[in-house]
Order: structure tokens, then C-alpha cells, then sequence
């Protein structure tokens, strides 16, 4: 048997490469979803953490913040998906995508929370005392003056940390999301041939994330052609 015909009895036949693309769409959906959930946790608890540091007020919602970015940061990503589904929505008959999505998203907010608040400070301070002396609010300044630098700063990190969400939710298998690693490991338990398998979802996640990449950088010469 050649390597065409190998191929097609290990992916083709019987309609198995549809758990690929099951696979690629879950990927996707879960990789964006979470992505948005995590810029939106993200920048809440940037500016949080900010306005604390400028104010000193907030202490009760700061300490939470802060809790929370040491404590995604400092467990597995793994073994908060497992408690997200097996113990918060384990009596909870919901859709194990939007778990995967919520799991995911947590995790990511934790990362862009920081991210987003190095951004902020490495605006010059003299921007924000200038805002107070126009006699704006911190609210005022925050979102019109540096708030908007500082995303602009920190899109390609941002665009990097979506590259690793779309590559994290290979550990959805462990609580049974059909993404792209589960899709290959479905077709190699029918089979019992794993090379073609995993080397088709590997080279998808290749392409996924050479194109990624690429918008990143040129996202970056625009933003750089932009500052000059």
C-alpha cells in the first residue's frame, strides 16, 4: 500500500476527515470567543488595578484583581478547565464549546490584564497630569487620551496571545471538546494509525499560525510606520 492509498484509508475513508474540520471549527470558535472574553476581563481589571495605583481607592475590587491574575497565573490551564467543567457546571447541562470558551477566556484575561496594564504604564505620566491640568476627569483621560496608546502599544502582544489561545485549546480533549488534537486522536482509535492524524492537525496548526503571525508583523510595521 503507498503513502496516497495509506493516507486516504487513515483520513479519508469513511468520512473521517469531517472530524477534522469539527475539529478546525471548534478551534476557531473557541480560540475567538475566548480571545474577545479575555480582552473584555482583561481591560476591567487593567484599569482596576490602575485607578487603584492612582487613587488608592478600590481596595476591595484591586485585592480581587490582583487575586485573580495570581491565581490563573499560578495554577495550570489544565486544571482550571477541569474545575470549570467538572466542578462549577458539573450539575450544569450546558454546551461544552461555550465551557471551553468560558475556561479559556478566564485564562486568557489573566495574561492580557497584565499586558494591558504595562501598556498603560508605559505611557508618559506627564500625559496624565496634563489631562488634570486641562481639568479633565481620570475617566476622561483614561479613555480618550491613554487609554487608546496603550492598546495601540500592545496589539502585537495581544495578537501573540491569541496565537497561544489557538494553540491551548488542544488541552480540550481533556474534558472531551472535539477540537483539532481530539478530531486526530477520534480517527487514530478507528484506525490505529496515528501518523497521518497527527501530522495533518499539526501542519493546520502550522498554517493557522504562520498566517497569524504574519498580520501580526505586518500589523507591527504599520503601527511602527504610524509612531514615525
Amino acid at each position: 500500500m503507498n503513502i496516497i492509498d495509506s493516507f486516504y484509508q487513515s483520513v479519508i475513508y469513511d468520512g473521517r476527515w469531517k472530524f477534522i474540520l469539527e475539529g478546525l471549527a471548534n478551534t476557531c470558535i473557541i480560540a475567538l470567543g475566548a480571545v474577545v472574553l479575555g480582552v473584555i476581563i482583561g481591560s476591567i481589571v487593567a484599569l482596576i488595578r490602575n485607578y487603584h495605583d492612582h487613587s488608592n481607592k478600590l481596595k476591595v475590587l484591586n485585592f480581587l484583581a490582583k487575586a485573580y491574575t495570581d491565581i490563573i497565573r499560578g495554577t495550570p490551564s489544565t486544571l482550571q478547565l477541569m474545575i470549570i467543567y467538572y466542578i462549577i457546571f458539573g450539575s450544569v447541562d450546558v454546551n461544552i464549546v461555550i465551557v471551553g470558551i468560558l475556561a479559556f477566556g478566564i485564562n486568557s484575561g489573566a495574561y492580557v490584564a497584565e499586558i494591558i496594564r504595562a501598556g498603560v504604564n508605559s505611557i508618559d505620566k506627564g500625559q496624565m497630569e496634563a489631562g488634570y491640568a486641562l481639568g479633565l476627569s481620570y475617566k476622561q483621560i483614561i479613555f480618550s487620551i491613554i487609554f487608546p496608546q496603550a492598546i495601540k502599544n500592545v496589539l502585537p502582544a495581544l495578537g501573540n496571545e491569541f496565537i497561544t489561545l489557538v494553540k491551548e485549546t488542544s488541552i480540550g480533549a481533556y474534558i472531551g471538546i472535539v477540537e483539532l488534537t481530539k478530531a486526530s486522536d477520534i480517527i487514530a482509535s478507528r484506525t490505529y494509525d496515528y501518523f497521518f492524524p497527527l501530522m495533518l492537525i499539526a501542519l493546520i496548526y502550522l498554517t493557522i499560525t504562520f498566517i497569524l503571525t504574519k498580520l501580526i508583523s505586518r500589523m507591527e510595521v504599520r503601527l511602527n510606520h504610524a509612531r514615525s
